[in-house]
């Protein structure tokens, strides 16, 4: 689906890096400029909902969380992926949300916590269309008439940097919004128009400690030098990172038509015919004695699962008997979760947490050698995500102690990563996205091709999305003929 409202989002006349608009007088009605006050809002919700929309669909399908049943969700179970995404990679991240972060921090060099805030959100919206597509314009996004043809820069000069080319690491926009925050003053201040954090600049510190965890982690494969140092600098560092669920880096959402969570419009109003749970999801869960925690992401119709392997071809089951999101996922309204429904839009985005946090220490502290207890993290995630999504301490004590051999890490170091990546797949569950970052890295959980595959490439899982039509028609300098999807991305194992 090619949504393009982006709940509270004002529209503005933006020139981006990858899409040339009419030219427009200055008049009072199209402002060319705001406060960022006006701006934080709707460049925090469009990072949120690109992660919740199409992306978190198709990414979604190709690690399993769900399977594709009708429309394009069931084409990309299949792997045909190309002619899709135009809207995702234009209308959502470079224009809405890319283009307007670059605003905010050129025009309010005087709003130092503003600033701050929003390098932190670029670097996030940057890092997922890197992660997701590859090389991408990065060092020359943004400067509108000035360059319509931006540079396609390589993944690993935009994580790592390239002085030579003018290219800023992304730990160094992070670290530069940090320091932002530091600096403080200015002539405006955050309050309730920072819809996550209202305004606490302590917080967001910690959001982006927590980030550069994060992109540290994804460079294990490539660069465990620099991983190693920048997890020891967060380690480190006074300000902390998200150690709680309440500090997440969750967007919300309302229950308000056109303002609510993605996952609820696509799954229960626009397309609820087109993806349920997988099977094989199911299957992974049964395994580990874990349906009470499946249950509190998938509906439960008839009092059991219903799923569907991904790229079947026979009937799917029918729409109200079929295990969708539940309530955690897509949000609650009174009545409804009692009876059955699942929810309406106000569930929050969750795009940093701290049950992510505490697997990525437990995976850096088994890969790395980072100094810490790899259980301990290990665990912490776990009893955060159950806690996250609404099971009781005494539930979760009785998982703990009836299920040892999955609480407690075990064997060998790769055995200990795999035990790690597939508690922090399920806990993503919601967030396609971060859940195939980590299966490309690693390769966990261990993921059989879906049936009646096609594609560039019907024996390999997607490893990136291929290009968008409309960018490798506009920018010359964009890779032409694109990466097929089995070109493995620079970080990926």
């Amino acid at each position: 689906m090619k949504r393009t409202i982006i709940a509270f989002i004002i529209l503005l006349t933006l020139f981006t890096s990858c899409k040339k608009f009419l030219d427009v007088n200055n008049t009072p009605n199209n402002p060319i400029s705001v406060t960022p006050a006006v701006q934080l809002p709707n460049t925090t919700i469009a990072i949120a909902f690109a992660s919740s929309n199409d992306l978190d669909r198709v990414t979604s399908v190709l690690v399993q969380h769900t399977a594709g049943t009708l429309n394009q969700a069931q084409q990309y179970d299949r792997f045909d992926l190309a002619s899709f995404f135009d809207n995702s990679w234009t209308g959502e991240l470079y224009d809405g949300a890319i283009s307007n972060l670059l605003l905010m921090i050129r025009n309010d060099t005087a709003s130092p916590i503003y600033t701050g805030i929003a390098k932190l959100e670029l670097a996030y919206a940057f890092s997922m269309v890197i992660d997701l597509w590859g090389d991408a314009p990065y060092s020359e996004a943004g400067q509108g008439l000035a360059n319509l043809k931006p540079r396609f820069d390589k993944v690993q000069d935009i994580y790592q940097g390239n002085s030579s080319l003018g290219i800023t690491s992304l730990f160094d926009l992070v670290r530069s919004g940090i320091a932002d925050l530091n600096a403080g003053g200015g002539l405006y201040k955050p309050g309730g128009d920072d819809i996550v954090y209202g305004g606490n600049v302590g917080k967001w510190k910690r959001m982006g400690n927590s980030l550069l965890l994060k992109f540290a982690i994804q460079l294990t494969n490539v660069n465990p030098a620099l991983a190693t140092s920048v997890i020891n600098e967060v380690l480190g560092s006074p300000d902390g990172y998200i150690n709680n669920s309440g500090l997440d880096f969750a967007v919300p959402f309302s229950t308000t038509v056109g303002n609510q969570n993605p996952l609820f419009t696509f799954n229960n109003v626009n397309r609820a015919s087109d993806q349920m749970l997988s099977q094989r999801l199911l299957t992974l869960m049964r395994g580990l004695n874990d349906t009470v925690r499946l249950a509190k992401f998938f509906t439960r119709p008839t009092g059991k699962f219903v799923a569907f392997d991904n790229g079947s071809t026979a009937a799917p089951p029918t729409q109200a008997s079929r295990s969708r999101y539940n309530t955690y996922l897509t949000g609650d309204r009174s009545g409804e979760a009692a009876s059955g429904k699942a929810g309406g839009g106000d569930s929050s985005v969750k795009l940093l947490t701290c049950f992510q946090v505490n697997f990525i220490l437990a995976e850096a502290v088994v890969r790395l050698g980072i100094t810490g207890d790899a259980n301990a993290y290990y665990q912490a995630g776990i009893r955060a995500s159950m806690q996250k999504v609404g099971i009781d301490t005494g539930a979760i004590s009785n998982y703990f102690a009836t299920n040892p051999t999955v609480v407690n890490l075990t064997g060998t170091t790769e055995q200990q990563i795999q035990q790690i990546i597939t508690q922090k797949y399920i806990a993503w569950i919601g967030n396609g996205i971060e859940a195939y970052n980590d299966y490309r890295r690693t390769g966990y959980p261990v993921l059989a091709l879906p049936q009646n595959t096609t594609g560039d490439d019907p024996n390999v899982i997607p490893t990136r999305l291929p290009y968008t039509n409309q960018e490798l028609s506009r920018n010359p300098r964009a890779p032409n003929p694109r990466p097929l999807v089995d070109v493995k991305l620079w970080w990926a194992k």
